[in-house]
């Protein structure tokens, strides 16, 4: 989902339209505003095209997974060093090393979709030094554990501000977040405000809203990044960097399309939660889900880390730049926290945070952030039910 969903949402609810249908009726020229403000959430946003200035990088592209490694990735060296003591609970190594980071561009490619996905090219050199990372992203049980030491309170749970709405009214000022929800039937994909809702009272106790409820072992959703960054704090930990995140994910694997291999689904099996059927309609299930899925329920990656590809979008460190990658010169670059300040030319002024992997929405029909190095973005104050994180650790560091 598209980093600037949940403002728009927000501020869809605040004008007091909370479902999609009042979204819909509504025809006013305040609309415009209300849907560049969802935007702000939202990964996924389907613009379609191809960025000419890129087919150099990927004019060997074949939709096979030689094709793809042929934009521009070298080997992977990891790492041969690793920590004396044994990992922390729940914690698997990442050795680190040098690799290729980004990917080429996928339209064409089988389950490749229509995005060009320039944001992640330049397809560069990058080093990254060894860390300890959740083997799974961070549960609803473990985050309950952190509210009950610290009383904490997410951005969904407090009521929104004038200053960040500021021609709401006070009545519509309540707590809630950005809820998907399927339409009764097949829309057009060209205003995703007909799956997207703002919906008081949706928070990560209730992800989809008033009356819904959050397993012990589902990935924690409805999380902003500065809650994401709260827990990581707590727990003695932080939130990966985008490209400690895509290292950790390819395990080695060297302009792979997905964590484990070159297919979506080797031999027919799915490995990752995804979205089958019709988008946005009709998720028909078929990889044992609807919606979220609890941690760890398809194949690890050879590091031994669950659902880097799938099931919720993940928080990085990072501030999101479009045009970050070129700003690297062709050199290797070492431990990269990424740029200064945030820069979406969609979304002007918005501040925006990395988001990695994609997440149960994905689907070739509209949104195929599942492909490794590939990125998604995010408000850093605005959260989804679709949206999660995982911490990292670096041996000998508080």
């Amino acid at each position: 989902m598209n980093p600037n969903v949940a403002k728009l949402i927000i501020a869809l609810a605040l004008a007091g339209i909370t479902g999609i249908t009042g979204c819909l009726n509504q025809t006013d020229t305040s609309l415009a505003i209300r849907k560049k403000k969802v935007d702000a959430a939202i990964s996924c946003v389907q613009r379609g095209g191809s960025d000419s200035a890129d087919s150099g990088l990927s004019s060997e592209r074949d939709g096979s997974a030689t094709g793809l490694a042929a934009g521009g990735f070298g080997p992977t060296r990891e790492n041969t060093d690793r920590p004396s003591a044994p990992a922390p609970a729940g914690m698997v190594w990442v050795p680190g090393g040098e690799f290729s980071m980004g990917a080429a561009d996928p339209v064409g490619m089988e389950d490749g979709g229509h995005e060009s996905m320039s944001d992640a090219r330049p397809i560069h050199r990058v080093y990254v030094d060894g860390f300890y990372m959740d083997a799974t992203e961070v549960t609803n049980a473990a985050f309950a554990a952190f509210v009950k030491a610290t009383g904490y309170l997410t951005v969904a749970e407090q009521k929104p501000t004038h200053e960040e709405f500021p021609d709401a009214s006070e009545a519509s000022l309540v707590p809630g977040s950005l809820v998907f929800s399927a339409p009764d039937v097949p829309v057009a994909l060209d205003d995703y405000t007909r799956w997207w809702s703002y919906v008081p009272g949706a928070d990560w106790r209730h992800p989809d809203g008033p009356g819904s409820s959050a397993r012990d072992d589902a990935p924690v959703v409805q999380i902003a990044w500065q809650d994401a960054a709260a827990y990581a704090r707590w727990a003695g930990k932080r939130l990966p960097t985008e490209a400690e995140w895509e290292f950790a994910a390819r395990a080695g694997k060297s302009g792979q399309p997905y964590t484990w291999g070159s297919r979506l689904r080797p031999d027919g099996r799915f490995m990752a939660n995804t979205f089958q059927g019709h988008f946005p309609d009709r998720d028909d299930g078929a990889d044992g889900y609807r919606g979220v899925a609890p941690v760890a329920r398809f194949p690890a990656n050879g590091y031994g880390l669950f659902d880097m590809s799938g099931n919720v979008w993940e928080w990085c460190s990072d501030w999101y730049s479009s045009d970050y990658y070129r700003q690297t010169g062709g050199s290797l670059v070492r431990n990269p926290q990424g740029p200064a300040a945030p820069d979406d030319p969609a979304e002007p002024g918005s501040r925006k945070k990395v988001q990695r992997g994609g997440s149960f929405l994905c689907t070739d029909q509209y949104c195929s952030r599942y492909i490794l190095g590939t990125r998604g973005k995010g408000d850093w104050r605005s959260a989804a039910n679709h949206v999660g994180f995982r911490c990292v650790k670096v041996p000998g560091k508080p």
